[in-house]
Formats: structure tokens, C-alpha cells, sequence
């Protein structure tokens, strides 16, 4: 427990006092059960489901390496931040699922991780579009805004954290602090993704980095951020906040795919 001398500390250094580097607060992650539960299913399945179970599969492999390319990058940064993996958050019918929840002295940041392969445009309306390689071919389509993802799940955090407030006056400083304490970002993942900004909107831009830029932004956000530092204590319940929020994933894959108990397909 911190004692009067480490609160004073914290205080003066504006810095947490026990963290010397990330805290992977909440480490587990719903995608790797998931993974588990198909490579089980794939194994008496019968060959004509297979081939669908296995697109599963490699998408989630995808995205778990995504994942784990900035897991690295936090785990090697000795930045005093706490990090909250996968979490799954519900609100009035509706989920969100955040890769990363990245809690700060200054902010807490929301990081929407991609694993993408093909090449990536933003056109000037802000709209990601895909180009892939089918044997020889080139291949464009559009894809689900990543940066309207991050909108959609910092609608959701201001919602739950202001459903916790009670009190008018409080609830309205939430309301008008939320922005410069609750950032967003996009990660590239796959180091062989090309992505062609020129014509993006500035806003979208300014949103978009590849892992390995991750820590470098952290650090920046924090230099220009002039705002008090949390405590150690304050960021730790913050955690705990969000933590108590996360519902897990439970897919079921036999209802998914029409198995029965045997791993037959059902009629």
C-alpha cells in the first residue's frame, strides 16, 4: 500500500511511484480461447464444414499476431502505464471490442490493432480501401472504417463512465474533459502493409501509425498533454473500472457451424 512518502513523491515527480514499466493489467485474450475451441472442433469435423472452420481459424491467427506485434512494443517501452488487452465491452444492445485499452498518467488510450495484408489506400472522403493480389490479379474493395470502429467505442466508454455519474456537476466535467482524457489510434500491425495516405483527410491521417511508431506517439501525447498527472492509485482504479465492465466472448461454434455433439453436421 502506498504510504504518505510515495504519495508525496508522486505528487512532486508527477509520476506513478510502483510502476517502473507496463502492467498488463488484464493480459488474456478472447481470441486465443476462441482459437483453442476451433482447432478442437476442426479435429473431428466433417470435411465439408472443414474448410470453413479453417478461414476461421487463420483469420484469428491474424489477428493474434496483430495483437501480439504491439504486445512487444508496450512490453519493451518501460513507459509507467497499465495495459488492459481485449477487452469487451457492452452497453444498451451493443458491443465493442478493444484491443487495447492503455492507461496513462495523462490519458487513457484506445488502440484499434489491424493484421492487414494487401495494400491500403484512405481516399480523400476518409474511406479504407483494400488492394489484394489474386493470382496475378489486382483485386480493390472497401472495409469497415477502423477510425469509425474508434468512435464507436469511445461513444460507448463516455456512456458507461457517464452512467457511473451521478452527480450533475460531475457528470458535465466529465463531459467537457472526455476528449483530452480518452485519445484514440490506429495500428498497423503487418510491417509489409504499403498504405498510401495523400489524399486522406488530415483527421483520419493523424490516426493511423504502424506498431513500431506506438510507443513514440504514447510519448509525444504525454509531452504535449499539460493537464495534472493521475496517480498511481487513481490509474489503478481506473483499470479496475473498466475491467469490471468486460464481458467475455462466448461464441458457439457448434451452433455456428450446425454441429451436434458428435461433430456431425446437423439436419
Amino acid at each position: 500500500m502506498m504510504g504518505v512518502f510515495d504519495s508525496f513523491k508522486e505528487l512532486v515527480t508527477q509520476k506513478p511511484v510502483g510502476l517502473k514499466k507496463p502492467d498488463f493489467y488484464k493480459a488474456d485474450s478472447d481470441a486465443k480461447k476462441q482459437l483453442e475451441r476451433l482447432q478442437q472442433i476442426h479435429a473431428t469435423a466433417p470435411d465439408r464444414v472443414k474448410p470453413q472452420i479453417e478461414r476461421d481459424m487463420k483469420l484469428l491467427a491474424y489477428g493474434i499476431a496483430g495483437e501480439e506485434s504491439v504486445a512487444f512494443e508496450l512490453n519493451n517501452s518501460y513507459l509507467p502505464i497499465i495495459v488492459l488487452h481485449n477487452l469487451r465491452l457492452e452497453h444498451e444492445g451493443l458491443t465493442a471490442q478493444i484491443d487495447y485499452l492503455i492507461i496513462t498518467t495523462k490519458f487513457c488510450l484506445v488502440v484499434e490493432c489491424k493484421n492487414l495484408f494487401g495494400n491500403l489506400e484512405v481516399n480523400s472522403r476518409g474511406e479504407f480501401i483494400r488492394e489484394l493480389d489474386f493470382n496475378g490479379k489486382r483485386k480493390k474493395e472497401g472495409i469497415y472504417s477502423p477510425v469509425t470502429q474508434n468512435v464507436r467505442h469511445m461513444e460507448m466508454i463516455k456512456a458507461l463512465r457517464l452512467g457511473k455519474k451521478r452527480n450533475p456537476l460531475m457528470r458535465m466535467a466529465l463531459e467537457k474533459s472526455f476528449g483530452d482524457f480518452h485519445k484514440s489510434v490506429i495500428v498497423l500491425a503487418n510491417p509489409k502493409t504499403v498504405i498510401n495516405l495523400k489524399r486522406a483527410p488530415k483527421n483520419v491521417k493523424d490516426q493511423i501509425i504502424r506498431s513500431d511508431q506506438l510507443i513514440d506517439y504514447i510519448k509525444r501525447l504525454l509531452r504535449e498533454n499539460k493537464d495534472l498527472a493521475s496517480s498511481e492509485k487513481e490509474m489503478y482504479e481506473m483499470a479496475d473500472f473498466f475491467v469490471g465492465l468486460h464481458k467475455e466472448n462466448t461464441v458457439d461454434y457448434a451452433e455456428k457451424y450446425l454441429l451436434s455433439d458428435s461433430g456431425e453436421v446437423r439436419d
